[in-house]
């Protein structure tokens, strides 16, 4: 007996959608998150496929980092990221390599207020990953929070400033880290966005971090969107580079009702990555894993 993964991913207009939204907004692909909302009742994924080049002796592939969101209310979102990541280290005549499942995070989104008067539109993330949600090569000693405040301000009606402030703990050191990040985002079209970003964390134990990196995102309709993004390290202890490629999609949370029939056929027999299974029309995302 032979197993088999298979992974289809259809990318179609969802035509069908109960109910229609502005265009998607999402945290991805910057390191920038932004301050808008889930909309309440609705379900946000978002996708990413990560290498990253820490030094010349390793990488570290995301293969994927998930973000999946709900919206409770106007102004709170329910947040949980999942990333399976693989760690990589050679050597002068062998190769090192470990996968499995980093801390899972919990969290939330929370408004805080529109733009108004020279304020930005302010909005707090906060998430804890769990130790004891990952594989034992990857787990923390401890709990491990981390938190910032989300701003943005529109400059004109096709730029737009996005910046954030904050710390976050590792689940080892009681030290925090302060991260920053700054990234003007333009609006090149109505199905192009692009933007730069300069970002970094700073330690009172360790030497600082400071990155710049840049990305393009092309809005396939108001529910789903597709990007890819680039940077390197400019200070000694930043990563040398990362390359990323995701997509994002959003759909009323009670759509999901409707695919949980067509998981019961006789060829599904296994599921993986259940937050990527949604339908609100015949096109859609599904995972599955079948025995041949």
């Amino acid at each position: 007996m032979q197993t088999k993964i298979w992974i289809l991913l259809i990318c179609c207009s969802f035509t069908s959608v109960v109910k229609a939204q502005e265009k998607i907004e999402t945290d991805r692909p910057d390191q920038t998150e932004s301050p808008y909302l889930t909309p309440k009742n609705w379900i946000q994924l978002e996708a990413g496929f990560n290498k990253q080049q820490n030094d010349r002796s390793n990488f570290e592939y995301f293969s994927p980092t998930l973000l999946s969101k709900w919206g409770i209310t106007k102004i709170f979102e329910l947040r949980l990221i999942t990333t399976i990541i693989t760690n990589q280290t050679k050597f002068a005549t062998t190769k090192f390599t470990e996968t499995g499942l980093a801390p899972v995070e919990i969290g939330a989104k929370v408004f805080i207020c529109e733009e108004k008067k020279g304020l930005p539109k302010t909005s707090l993330i906060f998430h804890f990953a769990i130790p004891k949600l990952a594989t034992k090569s990857f787990k923390a000693n401890k709990v491990a929070p981390n938190f910032r405040f989300v701003m943005q301000s529109t400059l004109t009606n096709k730029i737009g400033l996005g910046y954030n402030v904050g710390a976050e703990w590792d689940g080892f050191s009681n030290t925090p880290s302060y991260i920053y990040t700054f990234a003007p985002g333009f609006n090149l079209s109505d199905k192009w966005y692009a933007y730069i970003e300069a970002f970094g964390s700073v330690n009172k134990n360790e030497s600082p971090q400071h990155s710049i990196d840049a990305g393009l995102a092309y809005f396939v309709n108001n529910n789903f969107k597709l990007d890819i993004s680039s940077g390197f390290g400019i200070s000694e202890s930043a990563p040398d580079w990362y390359f990323a490629l995701g997509g994002s999609s959003s759909f009323p949370s009670k759509s999901i009702a409707t695919i949980l029939p067509s998981l019961f056929t006789k060829n599904v027999v296994g599921i993986a990555s259940i937050p990527y299974l949604y339908a609100t029309s015949p096109s859609q995302i599904f995972v599955s894993i079948t025995w041949v």
